[in-house]
């Protein structure tokens, strides 16, 4: 994870409310940015229990998920360009669905996240 949000997620951190933080508190917060689809993006980022974690949503609807350019998108935001993370789908007993329309990045803190050699993704 970068050591500090970006200007961009800094610029939109929410600072009152249930979710609301300051610059104290470093990465973890809410943040609402406009995507790469001019889209306002919902982005809550935390980095405690063993976990780095984004959760990412439309503001305006619950009824569609972000694409896989703005999940990259925001990624990029978050994490340095040579760090994997990822999204996890459990298995069915251990699903939470607070939001239909939300879905999460995640990496192990101090732990490699194994990936499979890229010439099993597809040819470059």
């Amino acid at each position: 994870m970068k050591p500090r949000p970006v200007p961009l997620l800094e610029r939109g951190r929410v600072t009152s409310g249930p979710l609301g933080s300051d610059e104290s508190y470093g990465n973890n917060g809410a943040f609402i940015v406009r995507g790469p689809k001019s889209r306002d993006l919902q982005i809550i980022i935390s980095n405690g229990a063993g976990w780095e974690h984004a959760s990412v949503a439309y503001r305006q609807t619950k009824a569609f998920t972000p694409t896989w350019e703005e999940m990259h998108w925001v990624k990029t935001l978050i994490w340095r360009d040579d760090e994997c993370v990822m999204q996890l789908h459990p298995p069915q007993e251990h699903y939470v669905n607070c939001h239909p329309g939300c879905l999460h990045l995640w990496k192990p803190i101090a732990k490699e996240v194994p990936q499979p050699h890229w010439s099993l993704v597809g040819v470059r």
